[in-house]
């Protein structure tokens, strides 16, 4: 798996309203995703569309990876949505309603035609039934020649609404497409982040909600709110306790005696190869987050 920069945190945010954009140039999320799509009425697409142009070219979000969420194609805005994001030299554009690995096609092959940036790549939300049972030939048209596909999105509120399923407290219902998606996106080489917590207040739910993304092995988590930025950043944060361990392993197998050998014993835990490979790029996140 290759080591993406970090991405803990994405914020939405209704690029319809320009406070609310102006305070995330202050927020420690990873990354911003300007929405002109749930987030923004229909009477107010058009401004959303042109505020999401013009705070990219304002700049002042440092680091923070850009993402603008258009509408859906086949929606009335999708069109001028495209072309604008297109021109507007964000980092990437999210794409929702994604079912087919077609979609990408044409997405890469019109902001080609457009004229953005290479460095301009697409996200796909993941957030249909069709997408979870054609979620490995969404994942793999990223290896075609033009592909911009960078990343998935997971959409749990549309997949529920969809399917029926229940938004339960641990997930259970939605963790079978949750591993789905997640394994598709890994076997493309593909970043994954896992969907939104609904219930602002609930910070407890929330943590827990995080850690199980963590554990799951997604990069990040999309967020509704700024209060819930920084227990998602510390969820999918390497602990002191997790970094002490790595560096013990790559230390130990580091070690004149342990030159050449596929297996050690360090305190009482047999460690192979592949758990340096592990700790080395746990080590190299925690020194990503640092800069």
């Amino acid at each position: 798996m290759p080591l993406h920069r970090p991405r803990r945190a994405a914020l939405y945010l209704p690029a319809s309203n320009v406070r609310a954009i102006d305070k995330a140039r202050t927020l420690a999320a990873d990354m911003v995703i300007l929405d002109c799509e749930d987030a923004v009425a229909p009477a107010q697409k058009d401004t959303a569309r042109a505020q999401s142009v013009e705070a990219i070219a304002a700049g002042g979000f440092g680091r923070r990876e850009l993402l603008i969420r258009v509408n859906a194609p086949g929606m009335p805005w999708f069109e001028a949505d495209l072309a604008a994001a297109a021109r507007s030299g964000c980092d990437g554009i999210l794409l929702p309603k994604v079912d087919a690995a077609a979609t990408l096609r044409e997405a890469s092959r019109r902001l080609e035609a457009l004229g953005a940036a290479e460095r301009t790549r697409i996200w796909a939300m993941i957030e249909t039934p069709l997408a979870i049972l054609d979620a490995g030939s969404i994942a793999a048209s990223a290896r075609e020649p033009g592909s911009r596909l960078a990343g998935f999105v997971m959409g749990a509120n549309d997949l529920a609404r969809e399917t029926g399923t229940r938004l339960v407290p641990g997930r259970a219902p939605l963790v079978p497409w949750l591993m789905t998606a997640l394994a598709a996106a890994r076997a493309h080489g593909l970043a994954i982040l896992d969907s939104v917590f609904n219930d602002v207040r609930d910070v407890a739910g929330l943590e827990a909600e995080a850690m199980q993304g963590r554990d799951m092995g997604f990069d990040g988590k999309t967020v509704i709110h700024p209060a819930q930025i920084e227990p998602v950043n510390r969820a999918f944060s390497p602990s002191e306790a997790e970094l002490a361990r790595a560096r013990a392993i790559v230390e130990a197998f580091a070690r004149p005696e342990n030159a050449g050998k596929g297996a050690i014993a360090l305190d009482g835990a047999m460690v192979e190869t592949l758990h340096v490979e592990m700790a080395r790029r746990l080590i190299a996140f925690d020194a990503a987050l640092r800069i």
